[in-house]
């Protein structure tokens, strides 16, 4: 059993997928662009607008376009960012179990706070999270270990006593570095961080049956 539980929030904790390609594709809309299906942008979302904008606009950072364009997809996400967003099937019976047992949580995301606190809210988190790290909160964001260090200090446990759950490389790095026990969320987005398995995460989960054995045992 751990002392706390730390979820990443894209791709982990929520769905987020829906609504940021729904973002992605309003932009592609106003340039006179056909929408990209989901099944094709969601691998992409856990890089979130650098990803989504390469994929669906082939630009990058650096481009002349690129701030631009990433201006007006952040300005559509903003307006829409919890239309079809949803917790994962089985995450809300694993927050009311910790809850009732006691065990705090709280989230540890590279989503801006802008974005992040609008969109906790609206998931009905806001006072259920024990705290709440963007990744604007400290100085510099996962892989770092600052965040996830950060937001074991507002819980109040030690990183040695708590799980780090994500579904992308760097989630497992930043983990790792702060001295949590770690769990790759297997069915998230994953992105190009190539196959869970080989992050070295102390557990691999493909769903969240299986991160409830982790949590609670079977």
């Amino acid at each position: 059993m751990f002392d706390a539980v730390l979820f990443d929030l894209d791709g982990t904790l929520a769905d987020t997928a829906p609504d940021l390609a729904a973002a992605l594709n309003r932009v592609r809309s106003c340039h006179g662009l056909a929408p990209v299906p989901l099944t094709t942008l969601r691998p992409h979302t856990s890089r979130g607008v650098r990803g989504l904008l390469e994929a669906g606009m082939a630009v990058v950072p650096g481009d002349p376009e690129y701030d631009r364009l990433a201006g007006e997809f952040l300005d559509h996400y903003a307006a829409a960012l919890c239309v079809d967003t949803l917790l994962f099937s089985g995450m809300d019976p694993i927050l009311d179990r910790l809850e009732a047992e006691g065990i705090p949580w709280g989230i540890v995301t590279n989503k801006r706070a802008r974005f992040t606190d609008p969109l906790v809210a609206a998931l009905g988190l806001a006072h259920r999270a024990g705290c709440v790290v963007s990744g604007d909160t400290t100085a510099e964001a996962k892989p770092s270990p600052l965040p996830i260090l950060h937001a074991c200090r507002a819980l109040g446990r030690q990183p040695r006593a708590t799980l780090y759950v994500g579904d992308d490389r760097r989630d497992i790095i930043a983990g790792q570095a702060a001295g949590t026990a770690t769990a790759a969320a297997a069915y998230g987005y994953l992105g190009d961080s190539g196959p869970p398995e080989t992050w070295n995460a102390d557990h691999v989960v493909r769903d969240t049956a299986e991160l409830a054995a982790v949590l609670f045992g079977r």
